[in-house]
């Protein structure tokens, strides 16, 4: 489990193509310190298992079906990624529940700046619109955020200038994917409630 709060700004390394899947190498020296085989790490949202650390840097390999589903098919060599660790137990939440597993792409619409902050629209896919609400809770490319605005095609995030020096939110343009995960609590309403009514919520 996650919070949102990037930790670092990593860099993919290498990229090595296998046969039904892709080996990543990132660099991150604050996310590897300590990390060892089989411990988990937030690239852009999505949670990934180390298969090995050293120097500064871990790799990871990413299935089929999460480079499909997730933005990560997209990077290369000097990609620049956001990073984190999993929450310990008993640490602080700063942000929300992040599980780490991404349920749809959008993509950076349109960037307004302002003098202290950023206002940035992402589309959002149609099976998710129903989980996005204003005020509420959700995660771009492994990232915290609330929701300023939300429609049934796109929504829009404040980004403060921490946000948009530290991750990569920052450096996103039109155009470029991001991964995004809703909250999970509304999935598991929605679920509840669908099970009350006798409705099936898919």
């Amino acid at each position: 489990m996650f919070t949102g709060i990037i930790e670092e700004l990593g860099e993919v390394t290498a990229v090595e193509p296998l046969a039904d899947a892709s080996r990543f190498r990132l660099r991150g020296p604050l996310v590897t310190e300590g990390a060892k085989h089989g411990d988990s790490i937030a690239v852009n949202g999505v949670c990934l298992t180390v298969v090995d650390a050293a120097d500064g840097e871990f790799t990871a390999d990413v299935m089929a079906e999460t480079l499909g589903r997730s933005s990560l098919g997209a990077l290369a060599p000097g990609s620049r990624v956001n990073l984190e660790r999993p929450m310990a137990l008993g640490g602080r939440l700063g942000g929300h529940l992040v599980q780490g597993h991404v349920d749809g792409t959008g993509a950076i619409v349109e960037r307004t700046p302002s003098e202290h902050w950023e206002i940035v629209k992402v589309s959002l896919p149609p099976e998710l619109a129903r989980y996005v609400v204003e005020k509420g809770s959700i995660t771009v490319d492994g990232v915290s955020l609330t929701v300023v605005d939300a429609a049934a095609d796109h929504f829009t995030v404040s980004l403060i200038p921490t946000t948009l020096a530290l991750t990569t939110l920052g450096r996103k343009q039109p155009g470029d994917p991001v991964n995004l995960e809703v909250d999970v609590i509304a999935k598991y309403v929605e679920r509840m409630l669908g099970d009350r009514t006798g409705q099936d919520p898919r």
